[in-house]
């Protein structure tokens, strides 16, 4: 079984879409076994992004990623990353595949309401970034 890292970005939470969201990640076959709301500080949004610490948006992407409360899971399942990102749908909704999260709710390239884990060395880091063990129902 594989893992990876789910974020509902602040734009979905204030918005109102963590149960449209939860219920697809369900009725898709995620198995969420670790789930909380927490808001992020400055501090621990440039910990979880230092990888794009020197990319342009870095500053915009925290700033928003603070700007209000996330939902983060952990899911599992068979091949968990790859089915994900395709419910995701591309980073810029513009580009997502009908049916794809982003497609539905998405409103800018930014503000595309939820995050996924792109490998499992990076989903085992993320999950660890805001999981310990004990969180972790199976």
């Amino acid at each position: 079984m594989e893992r990876t890292l789910s974020i509902i970005k602040p734009d979905g939470v204030g918005r109102g879409l963590i149960g449209e969201v939860v219920k697809r990640l369900e009725e898709s076959g995620f198995k969420i076994i670790a789930m909380k709301m927490i808001h992020l500080t400055q501090a621990r949004a440039e910990g979880f992004y230092a990888v794009h610490k020197e990319r342009p948006f870095f500053n915009s992407l925290t700033s928003f990623m603070t700007s209000g409360p996330v939902v983060v899971m952990a899911l599992e399942g068979e091949n968990v990353i790859e089915k994900y990102r395709t419910l995701m749908g591309a980073t810029n909704f513009k580009d997502a595949a009908e049916g794809t999260i982003r497609k539905a709710f998405a409103t800018d390239i930014e503000k595309n309401v939820v995050h996924g884990s792109d490998s499992p060395e990076t989903a085992a880091f993320e999950i660890g970034y805001f999981f310990n063990s004990f969180e972790i129902i199976g």
